[in-house]
């Protein structure tokens, strides 16, 4: 399943009321380790049936970004039960994001 655009518009649905674990990417358009990261996530979302994979543009939805508390980007988030488990910035190997999964 491709990575769904997370707003606050779909925000409650696609990830609070998820029943399965989210990954969300938080990134932006002029950000160059968001672009190395961003096709290892849409990657993972195509690999991993038992997941969600959202994506947040942080300046399209500074509120969603605000509310994570995300200072820097990339920002990877994984909700499990409408709740966050885990939160790493920064560009990182595919093997290090699907760790963050096992959590």
């Amino acid at each position: 399943m491709a990575a769904l655009t997370i707003t606050r518009d779909n925000f409650q649905k696609e990830v609070i009321e998820s029943d399965k674990p989210v990954l969300l990417d938080f990134w932006a358009s002029w950000c160059g380790p968001c672009r190395m990261v961003s096709p290892i996530v849409d990657e993972i979302a195509e690999e991993r049936k038992d997941i969600k994979v959202g994506k947040i543009n942080v300046d399209d939805q500074q509120e969603l970004a605000n509310a994570f508390m995300v200072m820097s980007i990339p920002t990877l988030v994984v909700m499990k039960d409408g709740k966050p488990t885990v939160k790493q910035s920064g560009a990182r190997p595919k093997e290090s994001i699907l760790r963050m999964l096992d959590v």
